[in-house]
């Protein structure tokens, strides 16, 4: 599942701007819930629905706004982020029945060379064809090296953050992270063309992604011992929702 999210998730950058791309994430907590109330992990409830139908809402209402719409992009994108929020399901479904402590260091430890393998078998038929066809291959080294830096450095600092503070202080980070990510790519792409809609739905949307926040975040501390965890003591799964999906 975590190859899936990679492999959706960067060729939806193929069709759709970083800026629409970071605003159909928005979605994730809806993808979550519904498919955790499916597997029996959450339990639905009109307080639910209704943060849920106000996300969706905003998603919506920013998506009519987006100038230059694909929608194959858009396929793509919801294929990710269907794949990251299976992957936090199944991971929370392991941990629940098998009780692994991970954090998230020791997660992409164990996670990231079956993704590796999960991605090199459909690569061999499906694009490495398409890379002999062009003859050179440009890996773009450099690139490729400060992202995976950057990727490192993303799971690290989440880790250190959430073990030095709590899991509030990431995911009021996320959603700062959320409107940077936006703002800065509508500067430095020239394909990106924010309208007032489009911020306007993506709005509705965070306000919503807060909300669900706030409620799971209050749902948590009603079940956690008073004492403070130990470093490197295992972290809900559903609060690395928006900090462990870009790669």
């Amino acid at each position: 599942m975590f190859a899936m999210t990679l492999w959706l998730g960067n060729t939806a950058y193929l069709y759709i701007s970083v800026a629409f791309a970071q605003m159909l994430k928005a979605i994730m907590p809806v993808a979550v819930f519904i498919l955790g109330v499916a597997a029996g992990l959450e339990m639905m409830s009109c307080r639910m629905l209704l943060i849920m139908s106000i996300i969706s809402f905003g998603v919506l209402v920013a998506s009519y706004g987006e100038l230059n719409i694909n929608w194959i992009g858009v396929v793509y994108q919801m294929g990710g982020v269907v794949g990251e929020a299976l992957r936090l399901i199944f991971m929370e479904l392991l941990v629940k029945r098998k009780g692994i402590k991970l954090n998230p260091i020791s997660l992409m430890y164990y996670v990231s060379p079956c993704s590796a393998i999960c991605l090199f078998v459909p690569w061999i038929f499906l694009e490495k064809s398409k890379m002999e066809g062009n003859g050179t291959w440009n890996f773009h080294f450099v690139v490729l090296t400060l992202n995976s830096l950057c990727t490192f450095a993303l799971n690290l600092s989440v880790f250190l953050v959430i073990s030095h503070t709590s899991a509030l202080t990431i995911r009021v980070a996320g959603v700062v992270k959320d409107w940077v990510v936006v703002l800065v790519s509508a500067l430095l792409f020239a394909d990106t063309k924010l309208t007032i809609i489009n911020l306007f739905g993506y709005a509705i949307a965070i306000a919503g992604v807060a909300a669900y926040n706030n409620h799971k975040l209050k749902k948590e501390a009603s079940k956690v011992p008073s004492e403070t965890p130990a470093d490197g003591e295992s972290i809900s799964l559903v609060s690395q929702a928006n900090t462990n999906t870009e790669r």
